[in-house]
């Protein structure tokens, strides 16, 4: 890993990732949750906002410079009561933003994931000519760190924010078309993006929302997960969240299918993504630490192929559909990261695949 570095808070408690990891320009922030969870969303809002401050300024950075957040909420309910806390720590410089209600450990009712760039370094909003100003605090455009950042799109018209109600293919057309629109600002297009992130409602929607999603990323398209997961919009089945390069990019590995539109890994100067990986077998049928070891070695062999391993992985997504085999995880986790571990995000999400216990994503860098 070039530059890369474990950031230390204070009073912070240890464990088996990273509070943050900085690396080629970004800073790389665990989804952090409320250490003492109290059923009132407001209060661990802002005890998480106050932790991500921290987090940033250990990190030299701070909250101006956060380039993108992934919200993860327990209940639906409670996405304006937190919205209401999160305007008061971000009401400049927006990040874009992903929220989604999944299962949370610990009796959590919020975790907030973040990546950010140094102070000093370029950060800039941009934004769509003809789009009305997001009503919702985040921008839909974040360029830094020689990336452009989408956030999570439902199926609203940018014009007016109206919703575009219909079934999946539809919802996903919407949003791939708006995504086209964003990246054009930027003076991109399809072919940059390289790592995508789908949440469906529900698993029967996967092949709809895949038969679409692959006619706009029909050569060298990005990495990918797919999660099950709430949604904040109105009537939305699908919400899809990119990220593109303004360098360039190179597919590493064949794609995972003939009929699925998705890279194992790519890269993009010395950063590397990976698509969400799979530890499902015949002989390990609900066993999370079974699944986990083998979606481990999985990884493995494509970092291989990338040039890099598991020393240079920096960032981390872990869905589980059980939340209760977290701690069986853990164990499996600590394994593989032995030392220098990365920042990490764990939620309870079901997978498009119904006997896959574990989904594991990893970024890492050169």
């Amino acid at each position: 890993m070039q530059n890369g570095r474990v950031v230390t808070v204070e009073n912070a408690p240890e464990g088996i990732y990273s509070q943050a990891i900085k690396a080629d320009g970004l800073i790389y922030v665990s989804g952090i949750q409320s250490p003492e969870p109290d059923g009132n969303v407001q209060a661990e809002a802002r005890r998480v906002l106050d932790q991500l401050t921290k987090v940033l300024e250990a990190a030299g950075s701070a909250l101006g410079q956060t380039v993108s957040v992934s919200v993860f909420l327990k209940r639906a309910a409670d996405f304006e009561a937190m919205n209401a806390v999160y305007r008061e720590y971000f009401n400049t410089d927006l990040p874009v933003r992903t929220t989604v209600v999944t299962d949370l450990g610990g009796g959590a009712l919020m975790q907030l994931s973040a990546i950010a760039v140094p102070a000093g370094a370029a950060r800039e909003e941009l934004h769509p000519p003809g789009w009305i100003k997001s009503p919702r605090p985040y921008a839909y455009l974040v360029r830094a760190g020689g990336l452009v950042f989408l956030s999570g799109l439902v199926s609203r018209r940018g014009s007016d924010d109206q919703v575009v109600p219909g079934p999946v293919a539809l919802q996903t057309r919407t949003i791939l078309d708006n995504a086209g629109a964003l990246l054009k600002t930027a003076g991109l297009q399809y072919d940059d993006v390289v790592a995508a992130r789908v949440f469906l409602t529900d698993d029967s929607l996967f092949d709809a929302m895949n038969s679409e999603y692959r006619l706009y990323f029909q050569n060298r398209p990005p990495a990918r997960s797919t999660a099950i997961a709430g949604l904040m919009g109105p009537d939305a089945q699908v919400e899809i969240s990119l990220i593109a390069s303004v360098a360039g990019k190179q597919t590493i590995g064949p794609r995972l299918s003939p009929t699925l539109p998705v890279s194992a890994a790519v890269q993009t100067g010395n950063k590397v993504f990976l698509s969400g990986v799979l530890g499902n077998t015949d002989v390990a049928v609900d066993d999370v630490p079974a699944q986990a070891r083998e979606a481990f070695m999985r990884i493995g062999r494509t970092l291989e192929t990338a040039g890099v391993s598991f020393t240079d992985v920096v960032d981390s997504t872990v869905y589980l559909p059980d939340i209760s085999q977290a701690p069986k995880f853990d164990e499996v986790f600590a394994e593989w990261f032995p030392r220098l571990p990365p920042a990490r995000s764990l939620v309870g999400a079901k997978l498009s695949v119904r006997r896959a216990a574990v989904e594991i994503l990893i970024s890492a860098v050169k």
